[in-house]
């Protein structure tokens, strides 16, 4: 009897297990559904269109969007990079505006849907790709909070990146120092005094009582308000840390609170 209790036994409780994963990975698919049809209701009465919560959350190729374009030379430094139409025109604008206060603007990463970020947090997760401090996350990092805190120091977690949305772009360097100095102290002067008369702003400005949170100041970093304003509120209403899933370490967008604190923690100017 005992043979045959056993293996029943452990088929029940393997059974039980299984229905419970199933029943939470139901749950949180119920609560996606009941997510993107909150948000459908109030995309009416905002323009364009062609937004949900896949579009919030990186989930479409933006080479086949039809609000997307590609940002040819000399705008940007590689042949790949597309943004929103909407935004570009104005980044020209800009763009035109600065070479003639003899300042150059120059595009290097612009949108990255879901999958592409995937592959820049993971990488940096499982040590593949070394941080900007030097360290592998994977091996300094043990505990899975804290080297997602880390990460997210300067790269948002798959699902959660104002660079999903087409709307925000890096200029012309990705470090902190060139910035204070040469060239980069003129460039970023110029976007401070003048990037707002074109709809940008730079969402990820120092920290302090006004921005206790999020990612570190990125002054290569610059969102379009007209479209990024609309995306951060519905962001706000409609996002959810338990619904940022698929990639390594996603577990610990609850603990740390992901949409509050990265996702909106920004310029208050940008919002």
């Amino acid at each position: 009897m005992i043979k045959i209790l056993i293996p029943i036994l452990m088929f029940g409780l393997w059974s039980a297990s299984c229905s419970d994963t199933e029943s939470a990975s139901g749950k949180l698919n119920a609560e996606k559904v009941q997510a993107k049809k909150q948000m459908a209701a109030q995309i009416d009465t905002i323009e364009p269109v062609n937004f949900d919560l896949d579009y919030l959350m990186g989930h479409f190729n933006p080479v086949q969007h039809p609000d997307f374009t590609r940002v040819p030379s000399p705008f940007s430094d590689r042949v790949d990079m597309y943004m929103r139409k909407d935004a570009y025109e104005a980044f020209k604008s800009m763009h035109a505006a600065a070479l003639k206060d003899g300042i150059t603007l120059k595009i290097i990463s612009a949108a990255r849907n879901f999958e592409t970020q995937k592959g820049i947090w993971e990488a940096k997760w499982n040590g593949s790709r070394i941080l900007s401090n030097g360290e592998n996350a994977a091996k300094a990092y043990p505990v899975a909070k804290n080297r997602a805190l880390k990460i997210l120091e300067y790269s948002a977690m798959p699902g959660a990146s104002r660079h999903h949305w087409g709307t925000d772009i890096d200029l012309n360097s990705l470090s902190d120092k060139w910035f204070l100095q040469g060239d980069g102290q003129k460039i970023y002067a110029w976007l401070v005094k003048n990037a707002g008369r074109f709809g940008f702003c730079q969402p990820y400005s120092v920290k302090n009582a006004d921005r206790p949170y999020g990612y570190n100041e990125e002054k290569w970093h610059w969102s379009y308000m007209p479209i990024s304003n609309k995306l951060t509120t519905l962001a706000r209403n409609y996002m959810k840390d338990k619904l940022i899933t698929g990639f390594s370490g996603a577990e610990t967008a609850v603990e740390i609170g992901v949409v509050e604190k990265y996702v909106l923690g920004i310029n208050q100017q940008c919002q």
